[in-house]
């Protein structure tokens, strides 16, 4: 069979399809899913020199696998860099790249708005080890600059941040980063590469949960690093190979066919989430809405520069309440009378899904973290799915036009 070498400059929305793998001798039209732990070798040489190197063919399921290959060739794609690696989860991706990158006495720069296991990961189990962390303002540049030490080794955002959807400046922190000696990783899950592609921003590492968009409909857990191949194959897969923070090859084959729709999907979930989002704007129990689309926000033109010119799918609002329980017990109100959106703790499925970020994703940090990460009892987090626009409207008016 004649292997067809893509040729270079393809547009995203076309590498999202065709990306990966050459296939088998088979010529299957759809990437195989190879359900093996192990490889047999032709003889005991071959065997010994691919066990001896990471990268030379397969051994072992907890190593590397055909089917992983793809996913990851597929994704170094899409945000256009040299290699990829994939992991259990998203929080087993940034896992991986700490034990990669970071050692005792090192020192990490964070946001302070991270998602709560990202927050929870750096602040408790790394310091564990003698990892110091210091968490700042996602958007004062000077906040990063300033936090700077001799010792740091690594800035980490997310962006738009969870739930708030804060934008950092990616070009003005890996600025940072690069003048300290340092590696910038973004969090680039709430936009995907269909929307943003932060190496193109001066970042070193992109960081994924393709539990979210990379598969767009709830199926599997998985998650990645992007970036340059002398810190993923030669920091970062001698980690798994010993570790085994390893995807699954069923889950990579699922994450493979839904980034196959991942532009689309995107372009349509922002559509929505902007027409959802100026609407909740507009209603009178409704105190505050968080979306980078609207020109209300905070980080609006930065947000529209680096996200292709969309907010992405993810709105935040604060309903209004005289104190913190009244704020709580109204949100609980408005998430309870919804029939049609999904509470759960989610994001990224062609299904809307609704939570209550500061007893879900930020329900183990303290008040104090989650009021520094501007956390409030009032807020609600909705991931906007494919559903028509107007049965979204609907079904939150049930329990916004019935707050006291």
């Amino acid at each position: 069979m004649t292997d067809k070498t893509l040729p270079p400059g393809l547009h995203r929305d076309t590498l999202a399809v065709r990306a990966a793998l050459p296939p088998s001798q088979y010529g299957e039209h759809s990437e195989a899913l190879y359900l093996t732990s192990g490889f047999v070798q032709p003889d005991a040489e071959t065997a010994a020199r691919r066990f001896a190197s990471i990268g030379d063919g397969y051994t072992y399921g907890r190593t590397s696998n055909p089917t992983v290959t793809a996913f990851e060739q597929r994704l170094a794609a899409l945000e256009g860099t040299e290699a990829a690696i994939g992991a259990s989860t998203g929080m087993g991706a940034i896992l991986l790249m700490g034990m990669g990158l970071l050692k005792a006495g090192d020192h990490v720069i964070c946001s302070r708005s991270m998602f709560g296991s990202t927050i929870n990961l750096f602040a408790k189990e790394f310091a564990k080890f003698g990892v110091q962390t210091s968490f700042v303002s996602q958007t004062d540049v000077a906040e990063w600059r300033a936090a700077v030490r001799p010792s740091t080794r690594l800035l980490f955002a997310e962006t738009p941040t969870n739930p708030l959807t804060d934008v950092c400046d990616i070009r003005a922190l890996a600025d940072i980063a690069h003048d300290a000696g340092a590696v910038l990783a973004v969090d680039n899950c709430f936009c995907s590469p269909a929307l943003q592609r932060p190496t193109e921003l001066g970042a070193d590492l992109v960081i994924h949960s393709g539990t979210k968009y990379l598969d767009g409909q709830g199926r599997v857990m998985a998650g990645a690093i992007c970036g340059p191949a002398r810190l993923i194959v030669d920091v970062f897969a001698p980690v798994v190979r010993t570790a085994g923070m390893t995807l699954a090859p069923f889950n990579a084959w699922v994450v493979l066919k839904g980034m196959e729709t991942l532009g689309i999907r995107m372009q349509a979930q922002s559509a929505n989430a902007l027409a959802f989002a100026r609407w909740l704007e507009t209603h009178p129990r409704v105190s505050r809405v968080y979306y980078p689309g609207l020109a209300s926000h905070p980080q609006h033109e930065l947000a529209m520069r680096q996200q292709s010119g969309q907010g992405g799918a993810v709105v935040s609002f604060d309903v209004r309440g005289q104190d913190a329980q009244t704020a709580r017990a109204n949100a609980f109100h408005v998430i309870d009378s919804t029939r049609v959106v999904s509470i759960a703790a989610n994001l990224g499925d062609t299904k809307t899904i609704i939570t209550h970020p500061a007893t879900t994703s930020h329900g183990r940090l303290s008040e104090d973290q989650r009021q520094a990460a501007g956390i409030g009892q009032g807020l609600i987090r909705v991931a906007v799915g494919l559903e028509h626009i107007e049965d979204i409207k609907a079904d939150l008016l049930r329990g916004l036009d019935t707050l006291a």
